[in-house]
């Protein structure tokens, strides 16, 4: 079996197993809505920290949001793919949340303290991921979002339409608007994913 048939594979089985999940979680199941918690912890808190920029913010949103799917779980109606509604739901939470704080926010240095080549390298790096941290945090909320959802999460236009509410005509033109912002950034042509 070729690889991409298998990925394919995996992702109907994951698809599956998530629905089911969320099934069992409508009919109150504690230890299935801990499973499903456990497997969108880490992309969720990192769609949040993107889309927010607020770190203190992201656990309380996080959590507004499993609370909604775990009130909620009865309302999915298979429309869409299981990570699709719960991206749909953080991304609407962290909207509303992002509309009652108005704070600067503090840079990434955190991230770019991980980086461990040589010197050289690592100075270059860390410029390069300043220079792309700080330009991705100009753009607005909107293109962090398709951003991140694309780049980090995989999701495709069609599923990034739903998760944001807009066409799909709309999640490619803010891809290609943010590729076109961050292309300046890379005078030798390379290009930047998406």
């Amino acid at each position: 079996m070729d690889d991409a048939v298998a990925g394919g594979l995996r992702a109907a089985a994951t698809e599956t197993e998530e629905s089911t999940l969320l099934q069992r979680i409508a009919a109150g199941d504690r230890i299935a809505f801990e499973t499903l918690y456990r497997c969108y912890f880490p992309r969720l808190t990192r769609f949040l920290q993107r889309v927010l920029r607020r770190p203190d913010m992201v656990d309380e949103v996080l959590n507004d949001t499993m609370y909604v799917v775990w009130r909620k779980a009865d309302t999915f109606n298979s429309q869409s793919k299981v990570s699709t509604w719960i991206f749909a739901i953080a991304y609407r939470k962290a909207l509303k949340a992002r509309g009652r704080f108005d704070e600067p926010v503090e840079s990434d240095e955190a991230v770019y303290e991980q980086i461990q080549p040589g010197p050289e390298t690592l100075m270059m790096q860390r410029q390069l991921c300043e220079r792309l941290s700080d330009e991705i945090d100009l753009m607005s909320v909107e293109q962090r979002a398709v951003i991140e959802l694309t780049i980090f999460h995989g999701c495709a236009y069609r599923e990034i339409a739903q998760i944001m509410e807009c066409p799909i005509d709309t999640v490619k033109t803010r891809m290609f608007h943010a590729r076109r912002r961050l292309r300046r950034l890379f005078p030798d042509g390379s290009e930047v994913a998406g």
